[in-house]
């Protein structure tokens, strides 16, 4: 579908797509505010997961008859879509993971062979632990340093302490799109022009980018782009590394077994070409399928429309939620969308959770794994109500006299 022919962006019409919003919790109308954990998946996705393991559940790749024929061509043709949509230059580009953290420790067991001893690895204070912990891994087994960009009160990184930190040895960054906690949107066009002048490839964790706005993975000439399926209004257990495709060719398998391979011996294995060198063993064909689809749904949707109105929608919440006496907003940064993360004096996050889920809300209350960047503000963890393009400007007044009915009960 080509730009002027997508669809305007209407949220009634999105939602009656979507089965899940119209159900009843504790006999209220669910409100979903937890999008930045999972999204809820449209109705085509769920027919088609119908339909691959009732009519065309088969084996890919090596099958000759007509039903592994047919799921081979779902499966590459889902694979082609996706390249389509993140602007990628070959299919051959879009390897299928179970999903964000998968995808990092491919490349952090991968081409993280290539680094030496001495080589160095920067991140930022506000990334999820998936793009904490493998690097911390791979410094340890191979005698690499780990260096943290910090960030301010506001939640937004410190360009200039990340420029003094970048160096010759810097051989990989790796910074989140979009922080899952605070809603802050990284200037990764702009990390990834200084991460270069000094030699260093970096790696943009989508998770929570991907599902909310435009991404154009030349544009913004990132070397990896990793995001989860089920975040996306696709299934769980299936996600995907884009990879320029010259530094994948250099890079050695992650996994040994079937379908990598090109030839085996005793004596030797040859590897097989691009995709198929990272995708070993019988992968998740319906989830690969389906993300497909739920990837042709997104591609019918303006999706600088969507990111407006989604900006507008958290604006709209933490604005409210900013009336509240003793009430902290974890988050203010200038550019942010989707996520209001809050604390409120004297109250636990739990509690408050607790509460409005007995009220049909689904938030999330903890340290969203980013135990570091809680450790920064000195909290044990946030309210999180995190959106997505379905969620209306009619459930956050719903929300807000809940949270304030909810505090009022804890206080």
């Amino acid at each position: 579908m080509t730009e002027g022919t997508k669809k305007q962006f209407n949220v009634r019409e999105i939602r009656e797509q979507f089965p899940a919003l119209r159900q009843l919790i504790y006999n209220k109308n669910l409100i979903y505010f937890d999008n930045g954990a999972t999204s809820q998946k449209p109705q085509v996705v769920l027919d088609a997961i119908n339909n691959y393991y009732s009519k065309d559940n088969a084996n890919i790749h090596r099958g000759v008859h007509y039903m592994s024929q047919k799921a081979t061509t779902e499966y590459e043709t889902a694979r082609k879509t996706i390249q389509i949509y993140l602007h990628a230059k070959k299919s051959e580009e879009i390897i299928f993971t179970k999903g964000t953290t998968d995808g990092i420790n491919l490349v952090a067991n991968s081409y993280g062979e290539l680094l030496s001893a001495g080589d160095e690895i920067l991140i930022t204070a506000m990334e999820h632990h998936s793009n904490i912990v493998p690097w911390q891994m791979l410094c340890e087994r191979k005698k690499l340093t780990l260096r943290v960009a910090p960030i301010n009160k506001k939640g937004e990184l410190i360009l200039e302490e990340f420029d003094k930190l970048l160096s010759t040895k810097t051989k990989l960054v790796a910074v989140t799109h979009i922080s899952n906690t605070l809603g802050t949107i990284n200037p990764v066009k702009e990390l990834i022009q200084k991460a270069h002048a000094v030699g260093a490839k970096v790696l943009v964790d989508g998770a929570q980018s991907i599902q909310h706005m435009p991404i154009d993975v030349i544009d913004m000439d990132c070397d990896f782009f990793v995001f989860s399926g089920h975040k996306v209004f696709g299934p769980t257990g299936i996600g995907v590394l884009y990879g320029k495709e010259a530094l994948l060719d250099k890079m050695p398998p992650y996994q040994g077994g079937g379908d990598m391979i090109a030839k085996v011996t005793f004596e030797r294995t040859t590897y097989n070409e691009l995709p198929f060198k990272f995708e070993a063993g019988t992968p998740h064909i319906a989830g690969g399928i389906c993300l497909g689809k739920a990837f042709e749904f997104l591609s019918t949707m303006d999706m600088l429309a969507v990111q407006q109105y989604e900006k507008e929608l958290t604006e709209y919440a933490q604005d409210l939620l900013d009336t509240f006496e003793g009430m902290r907003i974890i988050g203010e940064a200038k550019k942010k969308t989707s996520v209001v993360s809050f604390v409120m004096d004297g109250v636990h996050p739990f509690d408050i959770g607790t509460l409005l889920d007995k009220q049909g809300i689904a938030v999330r209350t903890g340290h969203h794994c980013t135990q570091p960047l809680m450790d920064f503000y000195g909290i044990p963890g946030t309210v999180r109500a995190s959106f997505a393009f379905y969620n209306t400007r009619e459930e956050v007044d719903t929300f807000i006299t809940a949270v304030e009915k909810s505090i009022n009960m804890l206080k």
